[in-house]
């Protein structure tokens, strides 16, 4: 009889990282569809609903950097089991409050867990993947994503017809099988760097220099810019004595050589700026389908399946073509796919636009966003040595989450701007389908601008990609990934 042979490692670090992109994609899904009857349920404030959404993005923007570091010392394995751990404890207790700041607590608590499992992902597929299965390993991530994408509103929408409760209580069982299965399937395969003591000043003035920045950002978008500037006067000073420590101290949270390589340091600027189109449009379309439309949020979630369709279809073609041709051609073709149809939302948008164009524009934001995603990681990842992917990875996912608050922070602010506060409060509470069509036009003319300006920072991240040099190749001093 012959004897099976065991399944590579490579492969069963895919599929933890795998579990944790479909989890924590469709964690955001279910919950920005939800926000409508959160918000009537509740019976709380615009500012504390965006900030239910927004603890998670500012919690792990604030951890993400330190956990990179830190699984390059310690380990990415414990960091990710962790991870899981604390999001599916977080998930569980959220649905036990009706307790708004509270609420907000938990969800920066999962925030915390989210940090650890997404600062992890990236470095624990590139140690495990040799260098020219990489653009087909994190192309599969990408595309576990994307099935995330699709299911999360669907699935957020039939949820909450139970109950707001099921759309944090579904994380469970799926947290719980994670967490298992990481803790028995997971080893460390790259040397740690762990030499060094944990950089304390540089890790306490992140933390509060960004969080100070991204609250402050956060209150005076929705609010009042008058009220936080001395908010944001701190949290750029935090940021400041974090940049000079760490080129200063001999092990930094942060190595800025990183940054010398002009390749690494402009994917990463295409990384933030994409990713600020991305989560504006989906948040944007939530409360264009149930707030102005006035639609139920089932069908308003499956309405939102195009762009994560066209991901679903481009994320493993583009995974498997990086490995095989030029991966900045793709990043081109997707960032300029991408830009062009915002531009589409920017001139189409209206009450009486047909679905069938406004499906195809979200298709085609899919497609460009599936191209981007995976050649851009890829190339990031495979640009340095194993024992700083940590960061790197940390680096990218930093971006990213800022890019998701700066979003939400930014079409907000420009869409309440000239929006009525009792048509702003029917709108966002999804019950604005009652009012004459002539009292929507100020968040109709809001949601134009905000396509209009996120065509523009389509087009700038598009620039940005064509200036963008091939990688450097990785050291020779470095350790090679294993099966």
């Amino acid at each position: 009889m012959t004897r099976r042979e065991p399944l590579p490692y490579k492969w069963l670090a895919l599929s933890v990282t795998s579990l944790g992109a479909l989890m924590a994609s469709m964690n955001s899904g279910t919950l920005i569809i939800a926000l409508p009857t959160l918000m009537r349920d509740l019976h709380t404030t615009l500012l504390n609903l965006i900030w239910i959404l927004l603890a998670y993005n500012v919690a792990q923007t604030v951890l993400v950097l330190n956990v990179g570091r830190l699984s390059d010392m310690y380990g990415r394995k414990r960091l990710y089991v962790l991870g899981f751990a604390v999001f599916t404890l977080a998930a569980l207790l959220a649905g036990f409050t009706a307790n708004v700041p509270l609420l907000i607590a938990l969800r920066a608590l999962q925030g915390v867990g989210g940090a650890f499992m997404i600062a992890n992902s990236s470095a624990v597929v590139t140690d495990a993947f040799p260098r020219q299965e990489l653009g087909l390993a994190i192309g599969t991530n990408q595309m576990m994503v994307a099935v995330g994408s699709i299911l999360g509103p669907i699935v957020g929408g039939w949820l909450t017809s139970l109950g707001w409760q099921w759309v944090f209580w579904f994380n469970v069982p799926i947290g719980l099988i994670a967490t298992v299965w990481a803790l028995f399937t997971l080893r460390d395969t790259a040397r740690k760097d762990s030499r060094d003591r944990v950089d304390v000043l540089g890790n306490l003035t992140y933390a509060v220099g960004f969080a100070l920045l991204m609250i402050g950002l956060s209150e005076g978008g929705i609010q009042s810019w008058s009220g936080v500037l001395p908010l944001l006067g701190l949290g750029l000073l935090g940021v400041v004595a974090f940049v000079l420590i760490e080129r200063r101290v001999r092990a930094p949270m942060l190595d800025l050589r990183l940054f010398t390589d002009a390749s690494f340091t402009l994917n990463n600027v295409t990384v933030f700026l994409n990713a600020l189109t991305r989560l504006a449009l989906t948040f944007l379309f939530v409360f264009f389908f149930q707030g102005a439309k006035g639609l139920d949020a089932v069908v308003a979630g499956i309405m939102l399946v195009p762009v994560a369709a066209g991901m679903l279809i481009a994320s493993p073609i583009a995974g498997r073509l990086a490995d095989r041709v030029n991966p900045r051609l793709l990043m081109q073709a997707g960032l300029v796919l991408t830009a062009l149809s915002l531009a589409g939302f920017a001139l189409t948008v209206s009450l009486t636009t047909p679905y069938w164009l406004t499906a195809t524009l979200m298709f085609l934001n899919g497609v460009g966003n599936g191209l981007f995603n995976s050649p851009n990681s890829s190339m990031i990842m495979g640009s340095v040595a194993p024992d700083r992917r940590g960061i790197a990875a940390g680096i990218r996912s930093l971006l990213m989450s800022m890019g998701s608050v700066i979003a939400i922070i930014f079409t907000m602010s420009i869409v309440v701007a000239s929006v009525p506060r009792p048509v702003m409060l029917e709108v966002f509470s999804g019950l604005a389908s009652n009012l004459p069509a002539a009292t929507l036009d100020p968040f109709l003319n809001g949601l134009r601008l905000a396509f209009g300006l996120l065509t523009a920072v389509g087009v700038l991240s598009a620039i940005v990609a064509f200036l963008t040099p091939r990688p450097r190749p990785i050291p020779a001093t470095s350790l090679g990934a294993t099966d």
